[in-house]
């Protein structure tokens, strides 16, 4: 047996697979924290990427808007805004300029205990926070369509600020190729239309809609869009290793850093594994991504590229919000159907429905491969509902997945889920 370390929650699990089973462990190449993570920061606010320097943008400005990550996102905000607001404060800004927005995008409200637990209490005491509401009319205003004919209505406070800059990370997404960037506008800080229009289903079925892509990615290729109309003047995104420390700081130009950025990460998380297999064992990157089944979808998706047909995908995330707060179409989306394909065709029938790419990219993986999940913190009925099957650990998931596939399957051990992009080698 091979001890095989994935991340659940806070805690590492250890998995005992088959030494006779397994065929490959799938791992990104090293990502090295950096030395200094605020000195690298503060590099890349020196030396801003087709931008001058955020002091000299800053200065005369009266208003000044910094958006920030939800919860969703590891994002390490004690190391990257307290260098912004130096920045700034060097152009002659005051604090009380700033407004922090947090981009919720379509996910729940952050509360003052999440906002002083994710920004630090002297940060949420120093500067105002807001939240963005997609679904409240009076945040937003309309700025115009795409070539996509995504409408798109933003937070009025990025079309009425001095200066607005995003910071984020950077890591694989599962259909826009990876986060950061345009992200932070579209769906970060986007009304509700907007963000429906851009994950509608035909977006999201474009065979370019997927982890890694951005070159012919519509989805991509639509946020760029929006932002430009938007205004966004300045990035600064992070790359993190597995312990949520700066290994890379990228600022300046929205497109020309986010950029830079993603090829940085391009070529350490991109691994070309040999062949399929018939079980595929992953996790949702732990903590906190790995909070609801909603966001575990992200993992599967990893999966689902090396997975054969009719295979079993297993994923390891602790669920401690359940199935997701304000996430509850995505499960009726799944469980009021007979089948994926069902969730397919009402999709397409009834669109827009919140939370619909969710359970469309879930439903595309459930036409490819049963899949297991395995968490302590949903009743196993709801996901049996969703067309999977439930398991309480990782060996009883494991005994579940050989008895359907065999005890010769080969099995794929993936433990960093959502942040790695395994694929295919080609022959020749």
């Amino acid at each position: 047996m091979l001890i095989i370390k994935f991340p659940y929650g806070k805690e590492l699990v250890s998995v005992d697979c088959p030494d006779e089973n397994l065929i490959s462990i799938v791992t990104p190449l090293e990502i090295k924290a950096a030395s200094d993570e605020k000195g690298e920061v503060r590099r890349s606010l020196n030396e801003p990427i087709g931008k001058k320097r955020l002091s000299d943008l800053a200065t005369g400005k009266e208003s000044i808007l910094l958006i920030v990550s939800d919860y969703t996102r590891a994002v390490p905000n004690e190391k990257i805004i307290p260098p912004i607001i130096d920045e700034l404060e060097k152009a002659g800004c005051k604090r009380e300029d700033i407004t922090a927005l947090v981009a919720n995008g379509l996910h729940k409200p952050i509360s003052k205990n999440e906002l002083v637990q994710f920004y630090g209490r002297d940060l949420v005491e120093e500067i105002e926070f807001v939240n963005h509401d997609a679904e409240d009319e009076s945040q937003l205003i309309k700025l115009g369509m795409t070539s996509f004919k995504t409408e798109v209505s933003v937070n009025r406070l990025v079309v009425e600020s001095d200066l607005v800059i995003a910071t984020g990370l950077i890591e694989p997404h599962f259909f826009a190729g990876y986060s950061g960037g345009r992200k932070s506008i579209l769906p970060g800080v986007s009304g509700v239309e907007s963000i429906c229009q851009n994950h509608s289903f035909r977006m999201i079925n474009h065979p370019l809609a997927r982890s890694g892509v951005l070159n012919g990615n519509p989805i991509h290729e639509d946020m760029i869009e929006a932002s430009r109309m938007s205004g966004l003047d300045y990035i600064l995104n992070v790359i993190v290793d597995r312990h949520g420390r700066v290994a890379g700081a990228f600022a300046g130009d929205p497109i020309e850093a986010h950029r830079c950025g993603v090829s940085f990460l391009d070529e350490r998380v991109k691994v070309e594994v040999a062949s399929k297999a018939d079980i595929v064992i992953t996790s949702n990157g732990g903590y906190p991504l790995d909070r609801d089944l909603y966001q575990a979808v992200k993992g599967m998706s990893t999966a689902e590229a090396i997975v054969k047909n009719g295979g079993t995908i297993i994923i390891l995330s602790e669920c401690i919000d359940g199935i997701g707060r304000g996430h509850e179409t995505f499960y009726e989306l799944l469980a009021e159907a007979k089948s994926p394909d069902d969730t397919l065709e009402r999709i397409k029938r009834e669109e827009p429905i919140k939370d619909q790419w969710q359970a469309q990219i879930l439903a595309r993986i459930l036409k490819t491969a049963n899949v297991i999940v395995v968490t302590k913190n949903i009743k196993h009925s709801l996901i049996e509902d969703m067309h999977m099957t439930p398991a309480s650990n990782i060996d009883e998931a494991l005994k579940l997945a050989l008895r359907d596939a065999g005890s010769d399957a080969k099995i794929i051990a993936v433990p960093d889920g959502p942040y790695i992009i395994p694929c295919i080698r080609r022959e020749g």
